[in-house]
């Protein structure tokens, strides 16, 4: 008997994800000692390890201002709901995916505090958005400033990527005054492409719209995009606190390096950022501040322990709290994606 599509597709995108694993945790570990790794840890400045915890757990204090601001035109949400459930949606994107994590927190958010699910979705494209501007100018700014010896072809990069990342902030502020404007460019681009990409692209400009209509104006687009400053520098000072706890030279500008290779990592579809946290972490300091392997290494664990583990930890005693299950919330994840597109 022949399977269904659909299991087909899940039994491929599974081992796909195996193998990036291994490939990815394969590379991490080449050149390591664990020996060395085990008397960089007992060698390990401790309480800057503390330190790197409460600024990571910081951080989704900060990225729950910045959810408010972007809620507040479709009628606001409380900090207590929207904290939690932020904290709810990053568990489950380390626990089971990434994309779960994305449509469930607007879900449980938008049914606690009655938003319109749709609506209240588009504002995670806009948080990735200007996610994404963040980390380019912090890349930017820091191969031009760093002081890293990188050569004149990549500080040019660095130059291109932050002017890149301006650009991208003044054309969302452009299109948050108009946003109807999208509408008009994906008709000429999806009459050229194939039915079902086409129909893909004009859901994700749909939202996309309704994400930039949520702001309305650019001055509510612009103080989002300010609550993504204080976020993204916490973010690298957890990475350089932890980094300097291992003794492994490196400045905190010049953690805005590491923070651009670990947006990689995490992108890379793996349980956890399993492997492809560890190698991209490893391959920023080995390549840009000559830290050795083993010391590395050492610090990339500890690093992800301090990036997953707390937040995992709460978000897990939320779940306790509210009654929920793992399994509870893979089968929202049908009812959550029905929601959005309502």
């Amino acid at each position: 008997m022949t399977p269904p599509a659909a299991s087909r597709r899940f039994n491929w995108h599974t081992i796909v994800i195996v193998l990036l694993t291994v490939g990815l945790l394969w590379l991490f570990l080449r050149g390591i000692n664990f020996r060395e790794v085990l008397d960089a840890m007992k060698g390990a400045r401790w309480s800057l390890v503390a330190g790197a915890v409460l600024v990571t757990l910081q951080t989704y204090v900060l990225r729950t201002w910045r959810w408010q601001a972007l809620l507040q035109p479709l009628g606001g949400a409380a900090f207590r709901p929207a904290f939690r459930t932020t904290v709810i949606g990053f568990a489950s994107s380390f626990l089971v995916s990434s994309r779960l994590g994305d449509v469930l927190r607007p879900y449980l958010l938008a049914r606690r505090e009655g938003l319109h699910p749709g609506a209240t979705f588009a504002t995670i494209i806009i948080e990735r958005l200007l996610d994404l501007t963040s980390v380019m100018m912090l890349f930017g700014v820091a191969i031009l400033a760093s002081g890293v010896d990188v050569g004149r072809e990549v500080k040019l990069a660095g130059a291109v990527v932050g002017a890149i990342a301006l650009a991208g902030l003044a054309v969302l502020a452009l299109l948050a005054g108009h946003p109807e404007r999208l509408a008009s460019w994906t008709a000429a681009i999806v009459r050229i492409l194939p039915a079902r990409l086409a129909a893909l692209l004009e859901h994700f400009v749909r939202m996309f719209a309704e994400g930039l209509k949520v702001m309305r104006s650019p001055a509510q687009l612009a103080l989002a995009a300010a609550w993504s400053i204080p976020l993204w520098l916490s973010i690298a000072l957890g990475i350089y606190l932890t980094t300097r706890a291992f003794d492994l030279t490196m400045s905190f500008v010049g953690s805005f390096i590491v923070v651009g290779y670990l947006t990689v990592g995490v992108a890379v579809p793996t349980p956890g950022g399993a492997g492809s946290f560890h190698y991209f972490y490893k391959l920023a300091l080995t390549q840009f501040f000559g830290a050795a392997d083993s010391p590395a290494g050492a610090a990339a664990i500890v690093l992800h322990g301090v990036s997953f583990v707390p937040v995992t930890i709460l978000g897990l005693f939320y779940l306790w709290q509210d009654g929920l299950t793992l399994g509870r919330l893979r089968n929202m994840k049908a009812e959550a994606t029905d929601a959005e597109r309502s």
